[in-house]
């Protein structure tokens, strides 16, 4: 019976991503926070308007998977901070669009580059191939997840 199975989370693989993640966000966000002064989500926010400008609060939430509580105040953070400017979409009078300043720009431009260092000094742990897999791997329970969650209520 499935029902008595103990939950091994050092083997769950949900949670043993949600530690990696934490981890590695957690490590990156060491490098901005007292720079910059931006939380993790604010970061998350920034790179996604520097990569996608002019998107919604929403799609920024669905492109990163995060809380649209969360998303909606860092974005209330950022523009406060003048980093973040909303505008009326030009297809939609009704719906707002999200982009950086020019202060959020170099944020980005400052914020980007030491993201990737980060990223290279933990890829390098890997060699070519297993970096590959590690992508593919990573896209394919991406995929899966998704289509798993069409049949869900």
């Amino acid at each position: 019976m499935a029902g008595n199975t103990p939950l091994e989370l050092e083997k769950f693989l949900p949670y043993r991503l949600s530690v990696l993640s934490n981890t590695v966000s957690q490590a990156i966000a060491r490098e901005y926070e007292d720079r910059f002064q931006l939380s993790i989500t604010e970061w998350r926010v920034v790179a996604v308007l520097g990569r996608y400008d002019g998107l919604s609060a929403r799609e920024v939430a669905e492109r990163t998977a995060m809380d649209k509580v969360a998303v909606s105040r860092a974005v209330a953070e950022l523009m406060k901070d003048g980093r973040v400017r909303r505008a009326t979409a030009d297809h939609d009078k009704r719906q707002s669009v999200l982009s950086l300043t020019a202060k959020g720009r170099k944020v980005y431009n400052e914020v980007a580059p030491l993201a990737l260092q980060h990223e290279q000094r933990l890829l390098a742990h890997l060699d070519v191939e297993e970096q590959l897999w590690l992508g593919r791997i990573i896209e394919k329970l991406l995929l899966a997840e998704k289509a798993l969650g069409v049949d869900r209520p």
